[in-house]
């Protein structure tokens, strides 16, 4: 289901899919204009249908995300003082997590205003349809069965021609002007009433045998899912204007399925049985759930002129058709990749394991949106907490400077032997960040600043190289050089983090060991009982406040090894020193630390 606050994207997205879309079939219907089959003409407007869903499924059936990027951004360095009680270790320091504050701009109010407006049109539109299902219903109880038996023997005849078994009610009704067919479950064709006196037999056949064509070739449910896609897109008079031409279609395919079944010499007959309901009025509220005989005089037109030049359509013609059709569902179906890195991105991350144990741990995360992982290396084993959270990612922020140090090191950026960098001389309000920094004091403090400079100091293809081969998440760096780890681009979820740890602490990549024992010896942060925590926490700040909390790591024991992620979410009490109290609370009742 749409959220206010994915309005925007989704809104952008739908007209980007539509005009997209349209704009393939519209072109192919006009280059091979003389190349396709009537009906051909009609079943390009079903790969309409086939993409409008697309940007409305939620996004928990389809491996997107919400990466699109609305926002202009800029820096500013704050620390942040949890506010939990003091405990011994917030005297070593390291829970104490610092970040940087994303401004961004704040598109809640554009967010919600779209997503009334929206909401408010298709509330209308269902109303109207409404109405139409009523007027419909109301031709339903008007609707007298027909007693010539003579007009029941063709209509039979007429079934039978085209090989429909399924009972069909024939009716006349004083409310309609014009012939319709309508009825999803229950089909009614109903034709004006006495209308068997200025109509003659062969006409009556052919009104007969158009109506039954749109009942085999099941128009009638497709006329309900025009209207479902017509509320939603309420919004986008192409949609409306491309199910007109589709409408149009429509009937000039079932003119041609009629004209194929007759003699040359009748098409003239069949076309002036159209013509006498071209003065008929056919714009009723019921227009989009019924199919009608006629439509607006231009449409009569357009059909009059089809007939007088329709020519039966070759075997050729139809290998020709289908092989157009093939080529425009490749182009239309080409723009899935965009659609994927233009508005959602990879949101949620597959898992498939099968030594998973799933246990709601939720007391330790009382107001938090929040994901506790597990990994037992020794009994390779998975514990996770709230599934769904474990695979949906998010910015990793400062857990992220793990990987840009390894990063510096392999890069030749930093050395083992030399990781200093001068201090770029701006004015921070952490004292620890006003100073020249090397590796260790840098993972400590969490400098910003340092990781950065790792980051400029090599190409972005070296990174981009670096996160595909490391498999990184979403490995986007579309947020810019300074910030696609800050709540920008870069995602990636506490499954990914575990995974990813487990290949970093056991060096699965060939890096050179001297460089994965020197980031090893950077995230150490305390022994006890003689096992050693190593981690790092992460906080996420947009418009100062705190939203998403990480802390990663491990724990070495005699006996074991245990790595973990716990990523929690509200609106401003999310950091990583919260997130490393959930965890060490955690980790302490599982015998753990």
């Amino acid at each position: 289901m749409i959220t206010s606050s994915q309005s925007l994207p989704v809104f952008l997205e739908c007209l980007l899919v539509s005009f997209f879309t349209i704009g393939v079939i519209l072109l192919f219907k006009k280059i091979f204009k003389k190349h396709l089959t009537a009906q051909s003409h009609y079943n390009l407007w079903f790969l309409l249908l086939l993409a409008l869903p697309l940007p409305l499924i939620p996004l928990q059936f389809i491996p997107f995300g919400d990466s699109l990027s609305l926002w202009n951004s800029k820096s500013s360095i704050q620390s942040q003082n949890p506010p939990f009680p003091e405990s011994p270790l917030r005297q070593n320091n390291w829970m104490e997590d610092i970040t940087v504050s994303v401004e961004r701009y704040d598109l809640t109010l554009l967010n919600n205003a779209f997503f009334y407006i929206w909401i408010s049109g298709v509330a209308i539109f269902t109303v109207f349809t409404l109405m139409a299902r009523l007027r419909i219903s109301k031709i339903k109880k008007h609707t007298n069965s027909l007693r010539n038996n003579e007009l029941l023997s063709l209509f039979k005849h007429c079934k039978h021609k085209l090989k429909i078994s399924r009972d069909i009610i024939v009716g006349e009704s004083s409310l309609v002007k014009t012939p319709m067919t309508f009825g999803l479950f229950k089909t009614y064709v109903v034709l004006p009433r006495h209308f068997d006196q200025w109509l003659s037999e062969k006409e009556i056949e052919y009104i007969l045998l158009h109506e039954l064509n749109h009942c085999k070739n099941k128009d009638i449910a497709v006329n309900y899912l025009m209207v479902i896609f017509q509320i939603l897109y309420w919004f986008n008079p192409l949609v409306w204007l491309a199910f007109r031409k589709m409408r149009l279609d429509r009937e000039i395919a079932c003119d041609a399925a009629v004209l194929n079944s007759l003699d040359e010499q009748a098409y003239m007959d069949y076309g002036n049985s159209i013509i006498h309901f071209a003065h008929k009025a056919s714009r009723a509220m019921t227009v989009d759930l019924a199919n009608h005989l006629n439509g607006s005089k231009k449409q009569i037109k357009t059909r009059i002129e089809k007939i007088a030049c329709f020519k039966s359509e070759s075997k050729l013609l139809r290998c020709k058709s289908a092989a157009i059709y093939i080529l425009a569902g490749i182009f239309i179906a080409g723009q899935a990749p965009f659609i994927s890195a233009m508005a959602h991105g990879d949101n949620s991350y597959k898992f498939k394991d099968d030594n998973i144990t799933y246990e709601d741990l939720g007391d330790y995360f009382a107001g938090f949106d929040g994901s506790f992982v597990l990994y037992d290396k020794e009994a390779d084993q998975y514990l996770i907490h709230n599934k769904n959270q474990s695979t949906l990612r998010v910015s990793p922020n400062s857990t992220y400077k793990i990987y840009s140090a390894l990063l510096g090191l392999e890069s030749g950026t930093i050395a083992v032997e030399n990781s200093s960098a001068k201090w770029n001389g701006l004015k921070y309000p952490i004292d620890s960040w006003n100073a020249d920094q090397e590796l260790t004091s840098a993972m400590k403090n969490s400098v910003t600043w340092y990781f950065q400079m790792l980051d400029h100091q090599v190409q972005p293809d070296t990174i981009q190289t670096f996160l595909d081969q490391i498999r990184y998440g979403n490995r986007d760096l579309s947020g810019g050089i300074d910030e696609y780890w800050l709540e920008s681009s870069l995602k990636i979820s506490p499954v990914e983090q575990v995974q990813l740890l487990k290949k970093f602490y056991a060096n699965q990549f060939g890096f050179k060991e001297k460089n994965i024992q020197m980031v090893k010896d950077s995230i150490k942060l305390e022994r006890k009982e003689g096992a050693l925590l190593s981690g790092k926490t992460g906080t996420g700040t947009v418009n100062g406040k705190n939203i998403n909390g990480w802390f990663i790591g491990y724990v070495e024991s005699r006996q074991d090894t245990y790595f973990f992620a716990t990523n929690i979410q509200n609106k401003d009490n999310s950091n990583g020193s919260k997130a490393a109290e959930i965890t060490l609370s955690i980790l302490k009742q599982k015998g753990i630390y």
